[in-house]
């Protein structure tokens, strides 16, 4: 079977919640490889929920959906404060980015608690301003940054990064809605170790399985390498997510 599109491949799933330290709880799901522990940890912040984005915008999705089975990766999704989805609507209201870092010290503690191991945060769009705002803060060795706008974060804090041990990913569409490969590179010119990488013929949201499949290759490259390539087919029992 190929896996594409909609396609479950076999995984742990538990629908969890997160408690912040403002009192809001938050709904989402960790997806765990079926037989083995994780070699690392995906910590899924979701696009712009004012403008549809939710723990389940299909890259975040598929990411779960497949990287389990695919690279041993535990995945993390959750609707930030106000955010709905199938899973169940987050208590609270949106604040534009502000209060949302507790949302993120929320899922971190999450992390801590369940021993789950090498974390990494992956934003997307509103996702990344929430990485580059507050992801220092936490023990992550990592961020992955998919289709960043830079909106929210700020030139200081993105220049709060240079020097920083722990990795960043930018991966941008060639052409993007709000920020292409060329200024990336100027605006993440602040972070030498930065890695930006230009994704031909890619677009914000990532649509059709060919952008899709580019995506979750780029974050498994920076977060366990040693299962590229990633397999195309399936051999065993899958099942198909009705979302899609």
């Amino acid at each position: 079977m190929e896996i594409r599109g909609p396609v479950l491949l076999p995984a742990r799933r538990e629908e969890i919640e997160l408690r912040t330290l403002d009192d809001l709880t938050l709904v989402g799901e960790l997806a765990l490889p079926e037989q083995r522990e994780p070699v690392a940890t995906l910590v899924t912040l979701h696009p712009l929920p004012t403008a549809g984005g939710f723990m389940d915008s299909h890259i975040l999705r598929k990411a779960a959906a497949r990287l389990p089975a695919l690279a041993d990766l535990a995945v993390l999704r959750f609707n930030t404060r106000g955010t709905a989805s199938p899973r169940g609507t987050s208590e609270g209201a949106f604040d534009g980015g502000q209060a949302e870092a507790f949302d993120v010290a929320a899922a971190m503690d999450l992390v801590r608690e369940r021993a789950l191991p090498r974390p990494w945060l992956v934003g997307w769009s509103f996702g990344t301003e929430l990485a580059l705002k507050y992801g220092r803060d936490h023990d992550v060795e990592g961020v992955v940054l998919l289709s960043p706008p830079l909106h929210r974060a700020t030139p200081d804090e993105v220049a709060a990064w240079a020097g920083d041990e722990r990795r960043m990913v930018v991966v941008v569409p060639e052409f993007d809605d709000y920020l292409r490969p060329d200024e990336a590179r100027e605006r993440f010119a602040a972070v030498p170790d930065a890695t930006v990488i230009a994704v031909e013929g890619g677009k914000h949201l990532w649509v059709g399985e060919s952008q899709t499949r580019r995506v979750l290759t780029e974050i498994v490259a920076a977060v366990n390498p040693d299962a590229l390539p990633l397999p195309t087919e399936w051999d065993d029992q899958a099942e198909w997510d009705d979302q899609e």
